[in-house]
């Protein structure tokens, strides 16, 4: 198979969370670690920081990532979901996985797949060891798909793991209050592994610190680092600052500069093509999208959107099912004018529902049939000091990309 077919087969051999919204939350390890255990166990041969949390996993993913290249090291880099291509997944110094290794790693291993019925993000976890061994990083930075607990990255044993922020997401998989999900993440805690918490939250930091007590591991709660700035929009990345440059000073064996840290966080960008968060996408008028799609998410995005100036703002929202999706609206300014739209993938949120729920709220909003007919709408009744923001789902805004 060619790299196009071989994606397409990834994506429709079983159904994936991401696509189809039809997802069983399994209860093993076991399909990782036999997968792994017939590759050699990749996974235990390069060192590696492991990172889970609701919102801003992702980006301290890819700050650990670009200051660990700031120090001259070789990292791998594993995140999901992607946006525009499958290689976003897997990434060596900020370079997407060779199109060769994906389809060969998949044609020659298919019959293992088929046969012990090997799940997409089963496969891809462990394509990102076999690469990341394969290609002797110095050290890779992991993030978990979904939870901790049972997430697939969960079968390695890292230098330090990090827990970013917790918020009610995936309620459907890790459980219905904010405690239940802390702790599905507090899995990814280890015996002897440090553990790092970017934020203090009262109704969780107990359960991390219980769960590191009773294996006795250390804990540590970020301290609150004022002086470094990136070149990540939004003043809620100083949270992520804060745990990522913990975890950095635990690295005890590498020898990682504070000019390495600050040219890191002034260069994620460019050092690890990070897209979607807090994205400008054009200036007159301002246009943003991020991929931010739960309530704490969109907490902060409003208050990003609150600090800047603009005469009137257009929300271009499309949504996916299974989101609270009343309560993102509800914290929206009401004034706003909102092009609702519908992501081209079956999980898409009808547009109904987002009528609906418009006319009960009283919103000025219309509807439109795709993501790209929502922004151009939005562009075209737009003047030069007006905002636009794109978001909702990862989707609606992969659509813009």
């Amino acid at each position: 198979m060619d790299y196009k077919q071989t994606v397409n087969w990834l994506f429709n051999q079983l159904p994936v969370y991401q696509i189809e919204g039809v997802f069983k939350y399994k209860v093993s390890l076991e399909p990782i670690l036999k997968t792994c255990n017939y590759l050699n166990n990749p996974q235990n041969t390069f060192n590696s920081i492991h990172v889970a949390g609701t919102n801003g996993k992702g980006s301290s993913s890819h700050m650990l990532s670009s200051i660990l290249q700031e120090s001259g090291l070789k990292v791998g880099l594993y995140t999901s979901p992607h946006l525009l291509d499958f290689r976003e997944r897997i990434k060596l110094n900020g370079k997407f996985i060779e199109k060769d290794f994906v389809s060969d790693f998949v044609t020659k291993h298919i019959e293992f797949f088929k046969k012990n019925k090997i799940s997409f993000f089963e496969m891809t976890v462990a394509m990102a060891f076999d690469y990341f061994a394969k290609s002797n990083v110095d050290i890779a930075v992991i993030e978990t798909g979904l939870g901790g607990r049972l997430d697939s990255t969960n079968i390695l044993d890292p230098l330090v793991s990090l827990i970013t922020n917790i918020g009610l997401d995936h309620k459907e998989f890790l459980g219905n209050d904010i405690k239940d999900i802390a702790k599905e993440k507090a899995g990814i805690i280890k015996n002897s592994v440090p553990i790092v918490i970017s934020e203090f939250q009262k109704e969780t930091y107990s359960i991390f610190e219980n769960k590191a007590q009773k294996i006795e591991t250390n804990i540590f709660l970020a301290d609150d680092q004022k002086k470094f700035k990136t070149d990540l929009l939004g003043d809620f990345q100083n949270k992520n600052i804060n745990g990522v440059v913990k975890v950095i000073s635990l690295l005890k064996d590498f020898n990682i500069s504070n000019k390495d840290i600050e040219n890191g966080l002034l260069n994620i960008k460019k050092n690890t093509g990070l897209i979607g968060r807090i994205q400008i996408l054009n200036e007159l008028p301002k246009v943003i999208c991020d991929v931010g799609h739960n309530l704490e998410a969109f907490q902060v995005i409003k208050d990003h959107i609150d600090s800047l100036k603009f005469d009137n703002l257009k929300l271009v929202l499309g949504f996916v099912k299974g989101k609270d999706f009343k309560k993102i609206i509800d914290i929206l300014p009401k004034n706003a004018q909102y092009f609702f739209c519908t992501p081209n993938i079956k999980r898409g949120l009808s547009l109904d529902s987002l009528a609906s729920y418009g006319s009960v709220s009283k919103l000025k909003y219309s509807l439109h049939a795709s993501v790209l007919d929502a922004y151009n709408s939005a562009l075209s009744s737009s003047f030069d000091n007006d905002l636009i923001f794109i978001g909702g789902s990862n989707f609606t805004v992969s659509e813009i990309l």
